[in-house]
């Protein structure tokens, strides 16, 4: 091996997983007596034991890794279960951080960071960082970040390309006045949703109407207004791509209370996917990113970190996908 060998390498040299290679080097209980053997014996031939005599001298470590978010909301808490996943059989336990008090200003996660690292976490993954560096001596990486890539790994999924997929169903069914319940201004998967609606309005030859695109924010109350103004106009839209699914929803909720059948006056698509989506009726039709799969890729890049790698690609990019459901159909009037 050219490169360091890692607790991985001899996990898979040994067919047994990472945690049990731990427990065998560190006399611990519930390992047989011959995979203990079996493990040690891969250690000394990959050249192991010098890494392992390492790590025990660095007292700091904690074995917990830090999930950090500026709110828990439907989409953190997907990508939150998709990192507990990813870390089901590391020996690594999660830690949920919220700043609450913060959250609203940028930066909140310098403040976090500096109150956890070295202290209680190992590394950290940052949902939806406002930040592209992070003055910390701990690995980190991040999921969907506001501004785009910094100086930190980062896993998001192809907003631009799901926003396309979206507007171009909505055409597809025969739709030309396409409401966009666009998301928060700061955030760059929002702008990168943006981006794909008036692209695919372009391609098409639709042109762009500014009145029928409201700011939603991503906040439930702002969508639900920002809905009003677009369905209560005097030319309102036939359909409506929402930049997530709880703008979506309330979108639908606005439509409800304006005597609005769905997807016979209005047709609705979302963005994210998240449980409620399929759980509302009429269900929702949405753009499903692979939210647990953000979480779990951003896991695995963490530890991969911690174990002196050097992530092969720290730029990871996912593909959305459009899920059909009740909410859409060819326009009714």
């Amino acid at each position: 091996m050219t490169r360091r060998p890692t607790i991985h390498d001899v996990a898979k040299a040994a067919g047994v997983s990472v945690a049990t290679v731990s427990k065998a080097v560190n006399g611990r209980y519930g390992v047989a007596d011959e995979t203990v053997q079996r493990v040690l014996a891969e250690v000394e031939r990959l050249g192991y034991a010098s890494s392992l005599v390492a790590s025990s001298m660095r007292s700091r470590r904690t074995g917990v890794i830090g999930v950090l978010v500026p709110d828990f909301e439907p989409f953190s808490a997907e990508v939150l279960k998709g990192v507990g996943a990813g870390l089901n059989d590391s020996l690594y336990d999660v830690v949920a951080y919220a700043g609450v008090r913060h959250h609203a200003s940028a930066g909140w996660e310098r403040r976090s960071l500096q109150r956890l690292s070295g202290t209680l976490i190992d590394a950290a993954i940052l949902v939806t960082p406002t930040v592209l560096t992070a003055a910390v001596e701990i690995p980190v990486v991040a999921v969907d970040p506001h501004t785009g890539h910094g100086d930190m790994p980062t896993v998001e999924s192809d907003s631009f390309g799901g926003a396309l997929q979206a507007t171009r169903y909505l055409i597809e069914l025969g739709h030309r006045r396409i409401g966009f319940l666009a998301g928060r201004p700061d955030l760059r998967s929002a702008q990168l949703r943006e981006a794909g609606y008036r692209q695919a309005l372009a391609d098409a030859g639709i042109p762009f109407h500014p009145r029928l695109m409201e700011v939603g924010r991503y906040d439930p109350d702002a969508a639900a207004e920002a809905a009003h103004r677009l369905l209560a106009c005097p030319t309102p839209p036939t359909a409506v791509f929402a930049a997530n699914d709880i703008s979506a929803l309330a979108v639908l909720d606005v439509a409800a209370d304006l005597g609005l059948t769905v997807p016979g006056d209005l047709s609705v698509v979302g963005f994210d996917d998240v449980p409620e989506a399929s759980r509302r009726v009429p269900a929702l039709t949405t753009i499903r990113q692979p939210m647990h799969r953000l979480g779990m890729v951003a896991a695995q890049l963490v530890t991969a970190i911690i174990d002196g790698e050097t992530p092969e690609h720290p730029r990871v990019q996912l593909p959305t996908r459009l899920v059909p459901r009740a909410t859409t159909a060819p326009p009714g009037r």
